[in-house]
């Protein structure tokens, strides 16, 4: 039997808006998705607070294993990259890192600048929607356990958490927005904690997992100011808006991006999975990755071969 050759991972840097955005690349093993312009490059990020070094890496060689060149990168204000102050997230932040990130893959050497990927999981599987209808030339798009109606899940999360706790966590969001408007240190809180504790995510089971995948750049920490945000961003309405195939993954018992909102982006060329899990349950050491994984493998073959690939 032929050994098969190792994965090579090699950073990747580029500015946006005078600040570094760090990502991983990996890159693809095999030649099956290989055409004269070169293979096909997924651009992935994290969700809500997340890193690259919290999860997303088992996914990223799972694709490149496959044929795919990746590039897992953090957000600005989070983990690898730069911008300050730290633990800051922007929608319309995340949505330029993504794009950038978009145009630099198609300049690789080795990329096929005509099949980029775009790749999102929880609040990035909301991001990806919206970057594929803005971009307009992008060739799939995966969205594995979305967060896509911010409305949806703030309604879910009111009835969940407990009432002084949201009141604290609103309180903090309001004092978040006076501090960036005078210029003074933000206003942290937790990224998430037990049920019942002060989080700004605190369904059954996410503190243990969260914790769990977390790398040594991943903070337990976001300013609050975006909970102010959160129920008025709704990238479902990008659903339906791109020509690009979508991939459309939901975990049914999913208790922090709620499922039903999931399953209203399964407009256009969707393809909808289903599976009967948590939302956690899709990550590595977990009982449902595998699954995902090679749904999403079978998927990005199918609609990437090089016959497939449009006309450069």
């Amino acid at each position: 039997m032929h050994e098969q050759p190792l994965l090579t991972e090699t950073d990747v840097v580029i500015t946006v808006a005078g600040d570094e955005v760090v990502g991983t690349r990996v890159s693809a093993r095999g030649d099956e998705l290989r055409s004269d312009a070169g293979r096909p490059c997924v651009v992935m990020a994290h969700g809500f607070g997340g890193t690259v070094d919290a999860g997303l890496l088992p996914f990223a060689r799972g694709l490149a294993a496959a044929g795919l060149e990746v590039i897992a990168f953090d957000y600005r204000h989070f983990g690898r990259s730069g911008g300050e102050p730290r633990q800051v997230l922007s929608i319309e932040r995340q949505l330029e890192d993504y794009r950038a990130v978009v145009e630099h893959a198609r300049t690789l050497d080795g990329v096929d600048g005509d099949r980029i990927v775009l790749w999102g999981l929880s609040y990035s599987g909301g991001h990806v929607l919206r970057v594929a209808e803005q971009d307009g030339h992008i060739a799939a798009v995966v969205s594995l356990i979305p967060a896509v109606d911010g409305r949806a899940v703030a309604r879910a999360a009111r009835g969940a958490v407990d009432p002084r706790q949201l009141a604290r966590l609103l309180r903090a969001a309001a004092r978040d927005r006076l501090a960036q408007r005078r210029g003074r240190p933000r206003v942290e809180v937790p990224l998430c904690a037990l049920p019942g504790r002060y989080g700004a995510m605190t369904a059954p089971g996410v503190f243990e997992a969260y914790t769990s995948i977390a790398g040594p750049t991943w903070r337990n920490r976001v300013a609050a100011g975006i909970l102010l945000d959160y129920a008025s961003y709704r990238p479902v309405t990008s659903a339906g808006r791109f020509d690009a195939p979508l991939l459309l993954q939901i975990a049914d018992d999913d208790r922090t991006a709620t499922p039903s909102a999931a399953a209203a982006a399964a407009k256009g060329r969707a393809e909808v999975r289903h599976y009967p899990c948590d939302h956690f349950d899709v990550f590595a050491g977990f009982p449902w990755h595998e699954a995902v994984c090679e749904d999403q493998v079978r998927f990005l073959q199918r609609h990437l071969a090089p016959e497939a690939a449009p006309a450069g």
